[in-house]
């Protein structure tokens, strides 16, 4: 007798989207230079572990030890970029590792040291807020744009506004504060009071400062 009815189709393959998906080894993926990143980011938190502990202590031994530590996170963010071109090896964790950890050192530490100095009236908190904010949108733009702003080779020209780095200029200008002793009350600029809020003068720096790093028309040449 011979069947004359339709085939079964024989069960296909399931579809790429339904295979197993390979697990994500993070620490696999990790290369030197993504410890040099990571080592940017524990001096950034460490600073501002260190400035909340001259708060809790009343000691300003510590507000030294923070400063300290940020020229390290300096170190750190520049070198992990040529230790990447010099080993030809980047993951694929490198961008955002590396603008978590500029986050950290050269956003909330600077903000947490003038904190930590003094700057802690009403508007000096919005001041800081805003100097923040202003560093996480300039990094992100950065993600985003560049590759836009790279030439041939892959290497961006210029910054859109200032680097977040160049916050260490305001780190110094703390430090210093700091060594002459005009920190707390005695800030530089004293205080301005306005009804029931108080703005130090000093930090209008951290305004202008964020103000720059979102800046359209600044453009700094990347050496």
């Amino acid at each position: 007798m011979c069947y004359t009815g339709a085939m079964t189709p024989e069960p296909s393959s399931p579809p790429a989207a339904r295979r197993q998906r390979r697990h994500f080894s993070m620490i696999r993926t990790f290369v030197l230079a993504d410890f040099v990143t990571l080592g940017n980011g524990f001096a950034g938190a460490g600073a501002i572990l260190a400035a909340m502990q001259a708060l809790a202590t009343a000691n300003p031994r510590w507000l030294w030890v923070a400063f300290c530590l940020m020229p390290v996170a300096l170190v750190m963010d520049v070198a992990d970029g040529r230790i990447a071109r010099w080993r030809f090896r980047k993951s694929p964790l490198g961008a955002d590792l590396d603008s978590l950890a500029d986050v950290i050192s050269f956003g909330m530490a600077p903000a947490a040291l003038a904190f930590a100095v003094g700057l802690r009236g009403n508007l000096d908190v919005a001041a800081l807020l805003y100097f923040v904010a202003c560093g996480i949108s300039r990094l992100a733009r950065f993600n985003v744009t560049s590759a836009e702003l790279s030439d041939g080779t892959g290497k961006v020209k210029y910054f859109e506004g200032t680097p977040i780095p160049t916050s260490l200029l305001l780190v110094m200008v703390l430090a210093v504060a700091t060594w002459q002793g005009r920190i707390g009350d005695a800030l530089w600029g004293g205080v301005w009071n306005l009804g029931p809020l108080q703005l130090h003068p000093l930090a209008l720096l951290y305004v202008l400062s964020g103000s720059a790093m979102i800046s359209k028309t600044l453009r700094i040449p990347k050496f």
